[in-house]
């Protein structure tokens, strides 16, 4: 482990810090490196812009994707100041991050009342068996707007 590596995890650690003497949310922040430098920061902000997407990795691929000009960030590393739940997780893949490194782990968190554990149980389940409610309508008229898209030469492909 190079001392860079450790630099971008303190000020992973260091934003989670500012987040919680800023009442913003919970103990959580993250950096997004690329070639060596940040590109994006961010802390928890949940409680702060009531949005229970403002995790911190969120908020720092966010400012990354924005600040590169693209939804894909290739070849970058998120350094979080704990492994991310579920929905930072899948952030992380569709902005085609390449490495995660963390410093607390989901038992830590869920120690502090932070635990996602359900989560991943629902995630496991059939829709119609989840805690919240779902059903389909309007399938054919969903398809329809995909078959646009799909034929559109001009489509960003993911």
């Amino acid at each position: 482990m190079g001392q860079d590596e450790k630099a971008f995890m303190q000020e992973a650690i260091d934003l989670a810090r500012r987040g919680v003497e800023l009442h913003h949310g919970g103990p959580f922040g993250a950096v997004v490196v690329l070639d060596g430098r940040i590109i994006g920061r961010g802390w928890n902000q949940v409680v702060n812009n009531n949005d229970p997407t403002a995790h911190a990795e969120i908020n720092a691929i966010r400012e990354a994707c924005g600040q590169q000009e693209s939804m894909h960030l290739n070849g970058a590393t998120l350094y979080a100041s704990c492994e991310p739940c579920p929905m930072c997780l899948s952030a992380a893949y569709w902005a085609h991050i390449q490495t995660i490194v963390y410093a607390a782990d989901a038992n830590d968190a869920a120690g502090i009342g932070f635990s996602d554990q359900f989560i991943c149980q629902e995630l496991q389940s059939p829709p119609e068996e989840r805690k919240i409610q779902s059903r389909q309508l309007l399938r054919e008229e969903s398809l329809a707007v995909f078959q646009l898209w799909k034929n559109d030469e001009q489509r960003f492909k993911y």
